[in-house]
């Protein structure tokens, strides 16, 4: 139970400095940091792939998978919008 509430703090430390974060990013810088958050994505989907697929408490592999769809679907997301604003600045 101790680890359970250890992990929850941590869970929640970090949701609470990466809102604080993201909301001080000027939107001039959004677009180009959201490009480098991607590899961030990525190191995140490998980490829930491994937490989804080891043999611990049925709840990890559920939040492991939680985890695995929102790092995809945010990987994907930033990978479009670079694609779009590149294609801004492409002669027609």
């Amino acid at each position: 139970m101790e680890m359970f509430v250890a992990a929850l703090t941590v869970f929640i430390l970090a949701v609470f400095v990466g809102f604080e974060v993201i909301t001080k990013v000027p939107p001039t810088l959004h677009t180009p940091l959201m490009s480098g958050s991607n590899a961030i994505s990525g190191i995140t989907v490998i980490g829930a792939i491994l937490v989804a697929l080891t043999d611990n408490i049925e709840l990890a592999k559920w939040l492991g998978l939680a985890a695995l769809i929102f790092a995809s679907i945010n990987a994907v997301g930033g990978f479009l919008v670079t694609h779009r604003m590149l294609d801004m600045f492409k002669r027609k």
